[in-house]
């Protein structure tokens, strides 16, 4: 029989991130039966937990950075398992070694832009803000009513820059003194963390708010709920504070408010993806679908995954960078669940659920039966 040493510095990093929380996992497996990974293929995040505990864990596998750190499991665990915390301890470990597997490769491309360029998608800093060269967007100066903080892929993003274009056009159209910081602005970090590389993350961090407060920055309006989670959860632990509002809640004060009024209609049928990083990270469930009701002639209705129980895009934990097989995409099973109530529109606010619901659109051969939408270029479009 072979004997198996266990590697201690998988025991050292997993108690570093939760302690002897590990130790509480009894097992029970209602991480495995909630987890999207067992829609598509066999998963086990209980296994990974076990072997971690015994420090068995193989780093050189693809098990360990398949975790979407979508948040279901620690919903569910009945013993406060952190297995998203546990999960990245892990992938530090590997990160450390320089081993990643193929389909993890990518990740180091997107790192090695993140510490040039300021973002995972290998464009060049100072065209951060070519997005908005033809708008009425002015650079952020203090006193101003908030900083938009655009994020890298409404910055870089084909795709993306439409919604950029969007929000800007709504924050114009409703009076907002706002600006941006341009190629001052970096990424802020948070799912080349849930990749490991707690440094990287670090210096994007540090570099960020700085540059917040040399510039007197209070307020803070995104566009993506990974820069949301990261300002209002993770930044504190730099021991600072910003007021961080998400675009879809602050469209519904601005509306509520009289800033701003929706005169077109869209009569279409309407189906909203929640976010992980939106929804069961931040519980912001509301503010988006009342938003999407302000706008007349829309008829809004739900899948059959929705709220709490929403189905994962597959883009989260650093996912959104590594190579992931067409059998095992998520969100191709979300776009069915959209076609499955008749919805003729998949609205959501997140770039990550957006580009990779754009992906299986067309790999669904869904071009002619479903849109996929951020809520602010609907809302730009009735303006």
């Amino acid at each position: 029989m072979e004997t198996v040493a266990p590697f201690i510095e998988v025991i050292d990093e997993i108690k570093e991130a939760g302690g002897e929380v590990f130790n509480l996992c009894f097992q029970c497996g209602l991480c495995d039966a909630v987890c999207p990974w067992n829609k598509v293929r066999p998963f086990s995040m209980r296994k990974i937990i076990r072997e971690a505990t015994f420090g068995l864990t193989e780093i050189d596998g693809e098990d360990i950075w398949r975790c979407t750190t979508c948040g279901k499991c620690t919903q569910q665990c009945p013993r406060g398992v952190k297995q998203i915390e546990i999960g990245v301890s892990l992938r530090r470990v590997a990160s450390e070694y320089e081993v990643f597997p193929a389909s993890v490769r990518s990740a180091r491309t997107a790192r090695a832009s993140l510490i040039s360029e300021g973002n995972p998608l290998q464009g060049e800093r100072k065209k951060r803000a070519d997005w908005a060269k033809d708008l009425s967007v002015k650079t952020y100066t203090e006193g101003m009513e908030a900083l938009y903080f655009v994020g890298c892929y409404l910055s870089y993003d084909p795709r993306m820059k439409k919604v950029a274009t969007a929000t800007a056009n709504i924050l114009n159209k409703a009076g907002v003194k706002f600006g941006i910081l341009g190629d001052k602005e970096s990424c802020c970090g948070e799912s080349i963390r849930k990749t490991g590389s707690e440094e990287v993350f670090k210096n994007l961090a540090k570099e960020n708010i700085k540059t917040f407060i040399d510039n007197g920055v209070r307020k803070i309006i995104v566009s993506s709920p990974h820069c949301y989670h990261t300002f209002k959860n993770e930044y504190p632990e730099f021991m600072v504070n910003f007021e961080v509002v998400y675009i879809s809640q602050y469209i519904l004060e601005l509306i509520n408010e009289g800033r701003l009024e929706l005169t077109g209609e869209f009569a279409k049928k309407v189906t909203y993806h929640d976010p992980c990083y939106l929804g069961r990270h931040n519980d912001i469930y509301d503010e988006p679908r009342e938003a999407l009701k302000k706008i007349p002639g829309l008829e809004l209705v739900e899948m059959t995954d929705s709220r709490k129980n929403s189905l994962c895009c597959g883009g989260g934990g650093g996912r959104i960078w590594m190579d992931t097989p067409k059998e095992d995409r998520f969100s191709d099973l979300r776009l069915e669940q959209a076609n499955e109530v008749g919805a003729q529109v998949l609205v959501t606010s997140c770039p990550y659920c957006i580009t990779n619901f754009e992906e299986s659109r067309l790999n669904l051969e869904y071009e002619d039966i479903l849109e996929i939408k951020d809520i602010t270029e609907i809302v730009n479009d009735m303006l």
